[in-house]
């Protein structure tokens, strides 16, 4: 086999506590889960040298230098670590960059999914070093579904659920610093840790407690710096959501329903400035 071709998922924070600031890095606690909103990522063996290119097509990344992209960092790490041949990267993007719905870190993580298949490296925690220095994310992104997430993003815990969540999605016009957004939150109140409920209404099947359980420690702070995540605040609030959140330090916020009919009449009725989107949660197959 010289190509395999692979979904990868986005993902939304459902929690995110923040807990400190450690070695100049923030510390987070936060239950994360996939959802059905992918890039395909297709790789192909080069047979004769370790070059790395990668194409990117869709949501504005043609522009991305390569030096700064993660599926190329990926690849050239795993190249460097198994001493195999390169290989030509080809990424369709659909998940929307800048969102806090971690496509860059979804795109590494199946970037050395693919690898892993194409050379037949089972070395789970070999993938997962390499994952942990390309991106926060991108060690969770490796097997996605429910998990909790740690430290600076690299302790992951799986969760044992399988709960469909109906939700829609908000995407301001505007993105939001992940640094100017951690920055301004280290001078605001934080708030209550939020993981503990989250976790236990999950496990428990309860969307309503889960709904009133959602937090972002970072959600005020991207509010502040951007007026369009707290007009999206409000806009989904309208429809009497189960709960609203925003996701990683945003700009995506987003409202979880009771059911796909009641998500499916939100959607129908927005009529704000904001791309919409309604989506499920993705659970993957182990195994």
């Amino acid at each position: 086999m010289d190509t395999i071709r692979v979904k990868t998922y986005a993902k939304i924070n459902l929690s995110l506590d923040i807990l400190g600031v450690r070695a100049g890095y923030h510390m987070i606690d936060s239950v994360v889960t996939n959802i059905d909103l992918y890039d395909v990522v297709k790789v192909c063996k080069r047979k004769k040298d370790k070059l790395v290119n990668v194409y990117m097509r869709g949501m504005g990344s043609e522009t991305i230098p390569s030096e700064t992209n993660n599926a190329a960092i990926a690849a050239g790490l795993f190249i460097q670590k198994y001493g195999v041949c390169g290989a030509d990267i080809y990424i369709d993007k659909n998940i929307p960059m800048g969102a806090g719905l971690g496509g860059s870190s979804a795109d590494a993580a199946g970037v050395l999914n693919a690898l892993a298949a194409l050379h037949k490296v089972d070395d789970y925690d070999g993938l997962k070093d390499i994952a942990d220095a390309t991106g926060s994310d991108t060690g969770y992104m490796l097997g996605g579904g429910y998990a909790r997430i740690k430290d600076r993003g690299q302790l992951v815990g799986q969760l044992d659920c399988r709960l469909k969540l109906d939700l829609l999605l908000l995407l301001p016009k505007s993105g939001v610093s992940t640094g100017q957004c951690y920055a301004t939150s280290d001078n605001m109140p934080a708030l209550p840790p939020a993981s503990d409920r989250v976790e236990s209404a999950l496990l428990s099947g309860d969307k309503s407690a889960l709904g009133a359980a959602l937090s972002n420690g970072l959600f005020a702070a991207a509010q502040t710096l951007n007026p369009e995540v707290s007009e999206a605040a409000s806009e989904l609030n309208e429809f009497a959501p189960l709960g609203v959140n925003m996701t990683g330090s945003g700009s995506c916020v987003y409202a979880l329903f009771e059911n796909d009919s009641f998500a499916s009449y939100a959607r129908s009725r927005y009529r704000g400035n904001c791309r919409a989107l309604q989506v499920k949660t993705y659970i993957p197959k182990r195994g």
